[in-house]
């Protein structure tokens, strides 16, 4: 008789050292999951030292499937490692799911390298109707849409008790109490979040005299975009200097919410888009200040996510018709601010009940 196996689910990651977005989902997934089966996963960190072909051969063998969330860490540092545990679960007949946030927005070399990882799985997790529907576009993976479910995805983090001090948050204060603007962007700045098409609506709020200061809590993603240089190229040419503030990367959840505090609106210009895996957006939505965003490509983009969806309906979240000029933007912002600010309880731990849910279903 074979003996059976100990574990139901491996979560592949890097451990602690993850600091970054992918690397908090993969944790809280695997602990929400722990609170609904007790004893029913366990983890293998995978970094450039960790994770020999033995361990993870053995790693594999103990349990009935592998949840890989790309990317592991860097992926330009540690990509045969997590592949190859993929391919040990298939040798070993284990199922594995693989969770893909993004598809047509991945740099193009990235996007090869996870190639091989949607091959290899069995069921494809999904956050958005839009990024299926680009898997299915491109006509070398479009066979791969057949393994996708949609699952709705929860905010990477929970505002907390109480906020930390730091250089930032003063700054911030100050320039509430004389009177700016503050218009925020939470989140990695990257191409896809289009962080220059806040700035074309930066420059329209400060040619209407309401003295804004752009403040983008997060820090550029590393890549072959030259975004960082572009960004800064763009704040001259608008005249922005010394209107636009870049936080750079925040350790801890109890700073980051101490300035999502002092922001007066959020605001993204999205070319594809809202989306239902912006994550970033519900944590800004956590803070209770009032959120402009471009609206969805899709009809049926949050059908799959009802406390998403739930959000928009209660004007949480203000759409703006895709293809609207950055004055438009501008106006949404106005309008909003007159709005009263009434912060509603946020269900964190229900969220991501929900996701841990719909991903153990698949186990």
């Amino acid at each position: 008789m074979r003996k059976k196996t100990r574990y139901r689910a491996l979560f592949l990651g890097a451990g602690p050292q993850m600091h970054c977005g992918v690397g908090q989902f993969t944790r809280l997934l695997q602990e929400t999951i722990e609170k609904i089966e007790p004893g029913a996963s366990t983890a293998l960190t995978l970094t450039q030292t960790d994770g020999a072909i033995g361990e993870i051969w053995r790693a594999v063998g103990a349990a009935d499937c592998v949840i890989c969330n790309f990317p592991i860490v860097a992926w330009k540092r540690v990509i045969a490692r997590p592949l190859l545990a993929l391919l040990f679960a298939r040798l070993r007949r284990r199922k594995v799911v693989l969770i893909q946030h993004e598809w047509a927005g991945l740099n193009g070399i990235r996007r090869l390298t996870y190639i091989p990882a949607l091959w290899l799985a069995n069921t494809i997790v999904m956050f958005s109707p839009l990024v299926r529907r680009e898997l299915a576009d491109d006509p070398v993976m479009r066979g791969m849409v057949r393994k996708c479910v949609l699952a709705p995805l929860p905010p990477n983090i929970a505002a907390p008790a109480g906020f930390a001090d730091s250089m930032l948050l003063h700054r911030l204060v100050a320039a509430r109490g004389d009177g700016q603007l503050i218009v925020g962007h939470f989140g990695s700045i990257y191409p896809g979040k289009q962080p220059n098409g806040l700035l074309e609506i930066g420059a329209i709020l400060k040619q209407r005299g309401l003295r804004p200061l752009i403040v983008y809590v997060g820090s550029f993603i590393r890549g072959v975009d030259n975004t960082e240089q572009k960004f800064y190229a763009r704040v001259a040419e608008l005249g922005l200097k010394g209107d636009v503030v870049v936080s750079g990367y925040v350790a801890s959840d109890h700073e980051v919410f101490g300035l999502l505090g002092e922001i007066d609106v959020f605001c993204y210009s999205l070319a594809e888009g809202l989306t239902a895996r912006r994550s970033s957006i519900l944590a800004c939505v956590q803070s209770g200040r009032p959120l402009i965003v471009t609206g969805p490509a899709l009809p049926d983009e949050f059908d799959h996510h009802p406390r998403f969806k739930e959000l928009i309906d209660r004007g949480a979240i203000l759409l703006v018709p895709r293809g609207a000029e950055s004055a438009v933007y501008a106006d949404r912002i106005v309008t909003a601010l007159k709005r009263p600010t009434v912060p509603v309880p946020f269900d964190f731990d229900g969220w991501w009940t929900d996701v841990a849910k719909a991903i153990r279903a698949e186990l």
